[in-house]
Parts: C-alpha cells; structure tokens; sequence
C-alpha cells in the first residue's frame, strides 16, 4: 500500500510541474494559457505558477514524510477541486483551460487515494 500512495502522491507532483515551470520561465504564460507575460494578467499568472510551486513541493515531500500528508492531501484538494469547480461554474467552457480541468479531473483519481490513506 504504501508503494502506491507514493506513486500517487509522486503523480500529484508531477501533474503540478508544467504550471510550477512558468516561475522560472515567464514565457510558458505563452504556451500554457495563451497569454502575455507581462501586463497585470501575466503577473497574476506568474504568480499562479508560485502557488502552484507550493502544491508541487507540498506533494512532493507528503511522497517521503508521511506526517505531512494531512495538510498536504488538502492543499492539493484545495488547488485541484477549487479550479474544476470555478471552471465548472463558468459553464465548463471551450479552449485551453479545459485541458487543464480535465488533468485536475484525472488528478481526483490519485487525489482520492492519498486523501484517503492520510485520513483513515
């Protein structure tokens, strides 16, 4: 068991590493979400890419700290929930972002699992 809920929690890390990527490389605003990287719209993107930093490294210690994985298993869920339900509730609209709602739908799957054995 606890094999799988490494690779489940090493799997939450790695869906989060392309978004955590745009710290470090402004330009992927471009690539990922169609936008500028400058103006107010980048800079809030730039920022999402911070958070999502937090979230990757969150679920990347919770794969070898158990006692982290409480807390992690909700910033997760916080991350990946929050956006499927913003999105859902802006009509579960055409283009781009639908990609990324449809990974964090994926993502539920290991979600769910970690959640799970973390709070048992």
């Amino acid at each position: 068991m606890e094999i799988a809920t490494k690779i489940a929690w090493a799997s939450l890390a790695l869906l989060h590493v392309m978004p955590a990527m745009i710290v470090f490389s402004p330009g992927l605003v471009g690539k990922l979400y169609g936008a500028s990287p400058e103006g107010d719209i980048g800079i809030l993107l730039v920022h999402r890419g911070a958070l999502f930093l937090a979230v990757c490294l969150a679920a990347s210690f919770a794969v070898f700290d158990p006692s982290s994985r409480r807390l992690a298993s909700l910033v997760v869920l916080v991350s990946m929930v929050g956006f499927v339900v913003i999105y859902a509730r802006a009509g579960w609209p055409e283009g781009d972002l639908r990609k990324i709602a449809n990974a964090d739908l994926i993502g539920v799957v290991p979600l769910a699992w970690v959640s799970f054995q973390a709070w048992r």
